[in-house]
């Protein structure tokens, strides 16, 4: 005999399914950043326009995941919470392909930069970057999956420390620039590359706003500690 799924039980069976396919989703752009980065740092042209390329996959499990949610929203017609849930997961779903964009335009750096390897102090900086950044990004998803609002409220404050390595590779670039005319393009292009990095933490912390709004129904931004005037050392 087979049992009744209640309407409860089956939303949630969906809401699941819904979590498992953005952790997938977030492990895609991760994944994207991590050999975009690779592939400059070693300026492999092949594997940049394969990056490049596979961001479409991206794009369609964004797209994939986004109709679902309007499916579910449809038919199920949630309130409260369970709409805050489904809202959140849209904006979120949005926020991770933004960040596989980044990934793309940094392989895009690439393929336009003279073929000399990138200087390895500059190359130091993005790495140091795009790891504080992915690291944010897989703790956010993690307070995503367990709801967790303190987790979420308190990782964008690590986005100052991103800023600050920003800040030190846009100083060395600029110095570079000015001592040699010839580095002006290429001190253009990592600076493009350092900004994607830049943005990418500030999307983690869009993330962590929506995981508040779905278990406060409170939504405003989340600050750092340099936006709120502290200092750190």
């Amino acid at each position: 005999m087979s049992s009744i799924i209640s309407p409860r039980e089956s939303f949630d069976r969906a809401q699941q399914k819904l979590v498992d396919q953005v952790l997938i989703l977030g492990s895609m752009v991760e994944q994207s950043v991590q050999l975009a980065l690779q592939a400059l740092q070693r300026r492999d042209f092949t594997a940049a326009r394969t990056i490049y390329g596979a961001d479409q996959l991206v794009n369609e499990k964004r797209y994939a995941l986004e109709q679902e949610c309007i499916t579910l929203i449809a038919t199920q017609q949630p309130m409260a919470r369970d709409a805050r849930f489904l809202a959140a997961v849209l904006e979120i779903i949005t926020e991770l392909e933004r960040i596989g964009d980044y990934a793309k335009g940094i392989c895009k750096i690439n393929l336009l930069m003279s073929e000399e390897l990138v200087d390895p102090a500059v190359m130091l900086i993005l790495q140091q970057m795009a790891d504080l950044g992915l690291d944010m990004l897989r703790r956010s998803l993690d307070a995503f999956c367990s709801q967790d609002v303190s987790a979420a409220r308190a990782i964008p404050h690590e986005d100052d420390a991103v800023d600050d390595l920003y800040n030190q590779v846009y100083r060395l670039l600029l110095d570079r620039m000015i001592l040699s005319p010839s580095w002006i393009d290429r001190g253009n292009h990592l600076m493009w590359a350092a900004h994607n990095l830049e943005r990418m933490a500030d999307r983690v912390s869009n993330i962590c706003e929506r995981i508040v709004y779905v278990n406060t129904g409170q939504l405003r931004e989340l600050e750092s500690f340099d936006d709120l005037g502290v200092t750190h050392e």
